[in-house]
């Protein structure tokens, strides 16, 4: 097996790594680029623990090879919060408490942001439509979906104050 040379960029920052061809994204994310936000839940790709946005499109990381990212951008939970200061959707998952052991949270996230970004207006059963691909064994979704309706509409209200 020929080891590869890829070059990518995670939250922002450039990654360089030499991988096997059999790595995969998960892998290469908590060994390499210190991402160890990046949770492993089933490494089957039915949970969404392991989550991130691939050029702006939430795939599981536990599918994804690390070859296939060479020269993309890699978004996990810590690269929504800018300069240190949580990110609005984060602000909305505490004040709602929209985790509790929090090992779905950073999937259900980044989905949602991606969801609501392209859905701005997204009614309750789109989102949990949505979601459909991130488990969660501690929730039962009311307060997470509650979070997220909530994110929604402070982005409306500041959307129609401008």
């Amino acid at each position: 097996m020929s080891k590869h040379e890829i070059a990518l960029e995670v939250n922002g920052r450039p990654v360089s790594a030499t991988v096997d061809p059999n790595m995969s994204l998960l892998e290469l994310l908590r060994t390499e680029a210190g991402g160890l936000e990046v949770k492993l839940g089933c490494g089957e790709g039915v949970c969404g623990t392991c989550t991130v946005l691939l050029d702006g499109e939430p795939v599981n990381s536990c599918l994804t090879f690390a070859v296939q990212v060479d020269g993309r951008a890699v978004t996990t939970v810590r690269g929504l919060a800018a300069e240190g200061e949580l990110h609005p959707l984060q602000e909305a998952f505490l004040t709602h408490a929209g985790s509790q052991c929090g090992f779905c949270t950073p999937g259900m996230l980044l989905t949602a942001k991606w969801y609501l970004d392209r859905h701005p207006r997204a009614d309750r059963e789109e989102l949990r439509s949505a979601l459909s691909g991130n488990f969660c064994r501690c929730t039962g979704y009311t307060k997470i979906l509650d979070a997220i309706e909530a994110y929604r509409d402070a982005r409306q209200e500041v959307s129609v104050v401008d």
